[in-house]
């Protein structure tokens, strides 16, 4: 194959990996003067108490940055949280199903709503999780139609809350739009899609994710939870696995993940002031996609997508090769040409580029043209 540019040859590589991912440059050269002193504050933001005036201003502009992205208001809590996104999968219906006598229905769309569905009978009780719909079937290659996410009646009536992914890492599907269920509380697992795009989070109750894929550093999990669903919350839990006490304490029951806080609030900043906010964000986001759905639409089979096409993830793209040998192969070559984190989960295996906001439109254009000139060569 020809040498192709890569930014291996500055030292760094094109990185598509799932998660911790990307995170954009000007971002790591802030942290990194930060790490030598944060201005100001006489040490660096390694070393600064969560109980500083100088960590109250970082907390306090994440959180404002972050409810100005989301577009969402008081009505909301704010939590900087630990334990990642799979933590709130126990959290959740130890908050809102436990003891009620109600249960939680579940959208299990993919490897991380089905975690979160068998999660919710460890922590709360047995049954206290329903599948409305499950994607199995199909070998959970799309999401669900909005027919098929209606509730009966008397489940409605019943229901806690209704669980969902918005996009499953894993398998490479993507809700475009969010569902809507009347008065049942939506919560929305949106750890490979916040910031990503503008969500309408009037459909939701409560939404949570990970940070190491489109927000910052591992080791801070986000979640916004209306204020009215909180008040549902059972009482007498212990006091960190209790959202009202979070959200009471600003997030500062106990120390929180502050250098983690502190490069999330790089990255707002970078999202508004020099992508231009989440529209931006977004046809951005859609444009690396469609760079890298074309190669496989184009290859005659060569690259056989997962997805559907009308489940296409703008996030995570997964693919198959021929053979597994041929996939081998290719991760070699791709590694070899400067690109990482293109192995698939070891759940689904074949291949997976993860277009995090981070990952530039340089990067997905090299590793198309890699695509293209590994098929030609072997295809």
């Amino acid at each position: 194959m020809r040498a192709r540019p890569s930014a291996a040859a500055h030292g760094r590589l094109h990185n598509f990996g799932a998660g911790p991912g990307a995170l954009p440059e000007p971002v790591l050269a802030a942290a990194r003067e930060a790490l030598c002193e944060l201005p100001g504050a006489g040490a660096t933001v390694l070393e600064i108490s969560h109980r500083s005036p100088e960590f109250e201003r970082i907390l306090a502009e994440a959180e404002a940055n972050l409810r100005a992205l989301l577009g969402i208001d008081d009505a909301w809590a704010m939590l900087f949280l630990q334990g990642g996104a799979r933590q709130q999968f126990a959290l959740i219906p130890i908050n809102f199903v436990a003891g009620s006598g109600r249960r939680a229905e579940y959208v299990v769309s993919g490897y991380w709503s089905r975690t979160a569905h068998a999660e919710a009978a460890v922590a709360a009780e047995a049954g206290a999780g329903a599948v409305l719909w499950d994607g199995a079937g199909e070998r959970y290659r799309r999401m669900p139609r909005a027919d098929e996410l209606v509730l009966p009646g008397a489940r409605r009536t019943a229901a806690a809350y209704v669980h969902y992914a918005v996009n499953e890492t894993i398998e490479g599907i993507q809700l475009r739009e969010l569902p809507e269920f009347g008065a049942v509380p939506a919560i929305c697992d949106a750890s490979s899609d916040i910031l990503s795009r503008p969500l309408p989070l009037e459909r939701c109750a409560m939404i949570y994710a990970g940070a190491q894929k489109n927000l910052g550093p591992a080791g801070l999990t986000l979640a916004a939870v209306r204020r009215d669903l909180l008040e549902r919350a059972a009482p007498s839990l212990p006091a960190m696995f209790d959202y009202r006490r979070l959200a009471e304490a600003r997030s500062l029951l106990n120390t929180p993940p502050v250098f983690a806080i502190y490069v999330t609030l790089l990255v707002t900043r970078w999202i508004r002031d020099e992508i231009g906010g989440l529209e931006e964000m977004a046809r951005r986001n859609r444009t690396k996609a469609r760079t890298l759905y074309q190669v496989l639409d184009e290859s005659g089979g060569f690259y056989r997508g997962h997805a559907l096409p009308e489940s296409r993830s703008h996030m995570n793209v997964t693919w198959r090769l021929p053979d597994t040998e041929l996939e081998a192969g290719f991760l070699a070559q791709a590694r070899a040409a400067g690109f990482s984190g293109l192995a698939g989960h070891r759940s689904i295996g074949g291949l997976r580029a993860s277009l995090y906001n981070a990952v530039s439109p340089e990067s997905v254009r090299a590793l198309a043209g890699f695509m293209e000139e590994f098929q030609r060569c072997h295809g």
